[in-house]
């Protein structure tokens, strides 16, 4: 009986060792924007209560010091390994995990958060990708609804959690001793997949997932339980870092997207170049996933797409959470236009058109999000007031730099008086109305399917604050490296996902099609007829669907006089071109039900990565593709640059 007594006091001093810790953690949350001067405890209540949900998950870009004598950021986790390829973590609440590498994670007790993204048990493994080229990802173990069970009840259950997964006694007691509640407990696996170690096989990509020496004293037993699944602990300095502006906006978003009374939002986000408006995106995403089952999002970057390779203008349904970089999740979108170059520079009113034309398959039953590209100076600018006049979106998130003047707030005032670069400003339409010239444009604008910005729309002004925002040439990878790893990635899904080794490309049986099964068109400039076949060959190509038929020419390939806009299916590469049999030799992952809709093949400026060329495994003697005697100072030996959106000189008013 006394034994008895006891428990509801030991449960009740636990409670307030619970109470007493939320109350510091609480203390220790950053200041709520534009609720500080305001304070009051029902806004201090409500910013915490967001922060547990998710809504406020990454720290502040300059947390508050640490005392000495204070353990740094993940000193406090207890990692044993079960076996090879297998490590079990115990994290206490509020204990984060940044790291660098490639893994699986399953959440078995409690409650973690990765890049936005709340995991809890029974929902099924997630890869984790975290390269050096891009932020570590960080692991943070997170508040959760306690059972009503006693902590004897609780340790119960997590230990048999662990003997279902067949972890030894000996860990099992390691992690059951430092087990208290409000803790979460994960298992994280080696991870391989088909495209990782086709990236992988290159040498200058070997090391993507290898984490840098640290200048550490010493190498923890922790650090050989991670590096045993493919981890490396990192400083945390190195994971997301996000300003108090950016998680303010990413609140009101998730609070926009939640409200049903006003329809589906429509969230568009620009801004220069290396600001993280891609990082922005996937963290948005992330976040409304935890309460939404999909995400449209709408990808207008030619340069850095997300989910395809470059040159592409394309509208996906995402409903996993996106825990890597672009390269790590290469997915067929539901509607897809392959442009063909990774600006549109040299020809913005086609660009316009693709956009329209993609723009028609969202059918707003569900929130969306727009990317945008990153030139938004000079004629980049009133590109940019086209786009926002041609989507109407009600939200506009403009992130710039704090050392970045050349960029004007874009209100709704400024989109509806400025001038775009195909488009005419209110206050430009009313001045010639007024000078007797006849009041047409609004009319123009509608039948070009353009729309006045959302009423109202709200803009969001984001000012990122992690080292070298705004600088596009302090990234950690060049833009030109990054399109690479896409594509190689894309090819990676060539690769048989059972078998470990890596099959050379040379190796893979092309597909046989005939020449006059699909009709040719070189986008980014003019080709005579009779040297078509060498642009062909050895080419990057968009396997397209063209709605007319394509003309049968038994003598040659069919060739189209104009750029079609029409739906792209996928990618290949032109192995080869047999004259005499009439057929072309293309390596592609596109399923063979989808290739049979396949009509033309659109070749645009997207080179294939020059390592694919120079590392081609078994070849004796000349490198096919390759040459070394190539001379680019001979007059016209450069590339040729066309800008068609600016008109000849007879062709412009006075």
């Amino acid at each position: 009986m006394a034994n008895r007594r006891l428990n509801p006091a030991s449960l009740l001093r636990r409670q307030r060792s619970r109470r007493r810790r939320r109350k510091a953690a609480l203390q220790s949350l950053p200041a709520p924007p534009e609720k500080k001067a305001r304070g009051g405890p029902d806004a201090l209540q409500r910013y915490a209560r967001d922060f547990a949900r998710g809504l406020l998950s990454a720290r502040p870009s300059q947390p508050p010091p640490r005392n000495e004598g204070a353990s740094a950021e993940g000193e406090m986790l207890t990692a044993v390994e079960a076996k090879e390829g297998r490590a079990f973590l115990l994290l206490p609440q509020g204990q984060a995990l940044t790291f660098t590498g490639k893994c699986s994670l399953t959440c078995l007790y409690g409650s973690v958060r990765v890049f936005g993204f709340n995991i809890v048990p029974d929902q099924p493994p997630y890869h984790l990708f975290s390269p050096y080229s891009h932020c570590a990802l960080t692991i943070e173990a997170v508040a959760y609804k306690e059972p009503e069970k006693s902590g004897k009840e609780m340790k119960a259950e997590a230990k048999s959690i662990l003997r279902a997964h067949l972890v030894p006694r000996d860990a099992r007691c390691k992690l059951m001793k430092d087990f208290i509640p409000q803790c979460s407990m994960i298992l994280l696996e080696r991870l391989d997949t088909p495209a990782t170690r086709f990236i992988h096989s290159y040498s200058n990509f070997s090391h993507i997932f290898k984490a840098k020496r640290q200048k550490a004293p010493s190498f923890t037993p922790e650090d050989t339980v991670l590096a045993s699944v493919g981890a490396g602990k990192q400083d945390p300095r190195n994971g997301l870092v996000m300003s108090q502006s950016t998680l303010s906006a990413v609140e009101e978003l998730v609070q926009a997207c939640q409200d049903e009374d006003e329809g589906c939002p429509i969230v568009l986000v620009c801004g220069p170049k290396s600001v993280g408006k891609s990082t922005f995106n996937r963290y948005l995403i992330n976040i409304l996933l935890n309460s939404l089952p999909c995400i449209e999002f709408l990808d207008c970057d030619l340069g850095q797409p997300e989910f395809t390779p470059p040159g592409c203008v394309s509208l996906i349904n995402v409903t996993e959470p996106l825990l890597g970089p672009p390269f790590t999740h290469q997915r067929t979108p539901r509607k897809m236009v392959y442009f063909g170059a990774t600006s549109c520079e040299q020809d913005t009113e086609r660009y316009i058109d693709t956009l329209k034309y993609v723009f028609t398959a969202y059918e707003r039953d569900v929130p969306l999000v727009i990317n945008t590209m990153g030139w938004v100076k000079g004629a980049g600018l009133l590109l940019l007031i086209d786009i926002i006049r041609l989507l109407a979106p009600s939200h506009i998130v403009q992130i710039s730099a704090e050392d970045f003047r050349d960029m004007p707030q874009l209100s709704p005032e400024y989109i509806h008086c400025t001038a775009g670069l195909h488009t005419r400003g209110k206050a430009l339409l009313r001045r010639k109305s007024l000078n007797g010239m006849e009041d047409s444009g609004q009319q123009g604008l509608a039948q070009a399917g353009f729309h006045p910005p959302h009423p109202g729309h709200q803009l969001l002004c984001v000012q990122p604050e992690f080292p070298g925002a705004g600088n596009a040439g302090t990234g950690r990878t060049h833009s030109s490296v990054l399109r690479d790893m896409a594509i190689l990635a894309y090819l990676g899904q060539l690769q048989p996902p059972s078998v470990e080794s890596v099959f050379p490309l040379h190796s893979l049986i092309p597909y046989q099609v005939p020449f006059n099964a699909v009709a040719l068109r070189v986008i980014h400039t003019d080709v005579a007829p009779a040297h078509i076949l060498y642009s062909v060959n050895a080419s990057w190509v968009g396997l397209c669907q063209v709605p007319d038929q394509v003309p049968c020419n038994a003598d040659g390939p069919v060739l189209l006089t104009h750029t079609p806009i029409c739906n792209c299916l996928g990618f290949g590469i032109v192995r080869g071109v047999d004259r005499d049999k009439k057929l072309y030799h293309i390596l592609t992952p596109v399923a063979p039900q989808n290739l049979r809709f396949v009509n033309c093949l659109l070749i645009g400026s997207i080179p294939i990565p020059n390592c694919i060329f120079l590392n081609q495994v078994g070849i004796e003697g000349d490198i096919p593709y390759v040459t070394s005697e190539y001379n680019y100072d001979i007059s016209g030996a450069g590339k040729l640059k066309l800008k068609k959106h600016l008109k000849r000189r007879e062709h412009t008013q006075p």
